[in-house]
């Protein structure tokens, strides 16, 4: 790619030196055909007047004067000839060698001249050098349209050609000059401007040996390719924190399930050295071995449902009068909460599409959770309510909250806070992260409140979709 592009700059930029070089070439040679023709007619000018309007007929007299009239227009660059109406040629100014030696020019652009055209100029081969030639129709009086007579001044082309090729070689040199410079300088800023791409090469590189350590340097952040790498280090960042999520959650998941197998590993051990003879021993063995396995059962579907709802998968959305659903699922709370009062703050009467399934199991959660952590006189409280287009729904608690330092990580899988590690057997640490993949899985999120001895607070806010 830089090679390619490199190439491609220097391929512009010959292509833009040369039009401009060419251009230059042309304006300057247009530049100095016009000057020389300006300047000849501008000498020639005040000669020509001054012999004819002092001659009473100069039509007449042509003949008489023209060859002093030739001799005082030719100078060392130019030579005048003199022709009549017809088209002969009446005078040659030519008297000295130096002065460069004229050709009449072809009989049609001198029958335009006569026919009265100011600007005639022919350039034509002169021996061994090429002349410009100009033909100044003569007239009686200034503005007259009769044509008497036409004098050709010619002057060589040799200094023209000459300025005109040392311009042509400082204009060559100029475009190598220009570009070599221009095509180095362009591969240093393609190649400093590529550089963060090789970088990025070896760290994909890296990364696929297991290097998630691996950053890429951002040379230049405001540029595409400082983007691509910021995007890249961020990419590379969330992967190494998801990989480590993935590793925290498979040994904590590990060690959860470790405790119930160990013990279901030694109440087998004890019933196969025959704790099945007394009976009591065995039935409180089956009794431990059957909460590990409600245990283990537990664990399992929660991560299978953790798994349905964070792969993607298209939930069982279908309208849901929101008043009856939660009065529903306040009656099954009582019968879960014992002694705890149980309450509904109601919302709008209202019509929404939803999981039904997912967010009930969601709610349980989060009323288990609220269950285990309130006082037997505690109040547990349900509610919703809408906010712009979002359905709020919460579960509220008295009881003695969570610290400070532990609510940033409530929806870890299996995180223990200090004050959690007294919970009752049979949490599985899984509770919060499945109501958060639930909300997830509609568009909405999970946010929680709460202050030690002054209870908690959790709220689903779902995107408000009716049918």
């Amino acid at each position: 790619m830089r090679q390619r592009l490199a190439l491609l700059y220097s391929g512009l930029l010959a292509l833009l030196l040369c039009l401009l070089g060419f251009g230059f070439y042309l304006d300057m040679r247009q530049f100095l055909f016009s000057s020389t023709e300006l300047r000849i007619r501008a000498q020639a000018k005040p000669i020509i007047e001054q012999y004819l309007f002092e001659q009473p007929n100069p039509a007449a007299q042509l003949a008489q004067i023209a060859g002093q009239l030739s001799r005082d227009l030719t100078s060392r660059d130019t030579t005048a000839l003199v022709f009549d109406r017809a088209g002969v040629l009446l005078a040659d100014g030519r008297r000295l060698p130096e002065e460069p030696a004229a050709t009449p020019v072809a009989a049609d652009h001198l029958a335009t001249a006569l026919a009265g055209q100011n600007n005639v100029s022919v350039i034509q081969q002169s021996g061994e050098q090429r002349m410009l030639s100009l033909l100044i129709p003569l007239r009686p009086a200034p503005g007259a349209p009769e044509v008497f007579g036409v004098v050709q001044m010619s002057t060589p082309l040799a200094p023209i050609e000459t300025t005109l090729q040392r311009q042509s070689v400082i204009i060559g040199l100029s475009i190598v000059i220009v570009l070599v410079a221009g095509s180095l300088t362009g591969y240093w800023l393609t190649s400093s401007t590529l550089r963060p791409l090789s970088d990025l090469i070896i760290a994909c590189r890296n990364i696929a040996q297991g290097n998630l350590r691996q950053r890429v340097p951002v040379i230049s952040p405001h540029d595409e390719v400082g983007q691509l790498t910021q995007a890249f280090d961020e990419m590379v960042e969330r992967l190494e924190q998801n990989f480590q999520a993935q590793r925290r959650f498979i040994a904590d998941a590990a060690h959860e399930m470790r405790t119930p197998l160990t013990a279901l590993r030694s109440g087998l051990e004890v019933l196969l050295r025959g704790a099945q003879d007394d009976p009591q021993t065995a039935f409180r063995l089956v009794q431990s071995m059957h909460r590990d396995v409600v245990r283990l059962c537990g664990v399992s579907e929660q991560l299978l449902d953790k798994a349905r709802y964070e792969s993607g998968r298209a939930l069982s959305v279908q309208p849901v009068a929101i008043a009856e659903f939660m009065a529903e699922f306040a009656a099954q709370a009582r019968l879960l909460a014992g002694e705890r009062k149980v309450i509904i703050d109601h919302g709008p009467a209202l019509r929404v599409l939803i999981d039904a399934d997912g967010m009930k199991q969601a709610l349980f959660h989060l009323v288990d959770n609220a269950i285990q952590h309130t006082a037997p006189n505690g109040t547990i409280t349900l509610g919703w309510s809408v906010a712009g287009q979002q359905l709020c729904c919460w579960v509220a608690d008295t009881g003695e909250g969570i610290a400070e330092d532990d609510l940033p990580h409530v929806f870890t899988p299996f995180y223990r806070g200090d004050r959690s590690r007294s919970r009752r057997t049979g949490g599985t640490g899984l509770g919060l992260t499945l109501v958060q993949s639930v909300a997830r899985a509609h568009g909405g999120e999970v946010t929680i409140a709460s202050r030690l001895g002054e209870g908690t607070r959790v709220t689903i806010s779902l995107p408000l979709r009716m049918p």
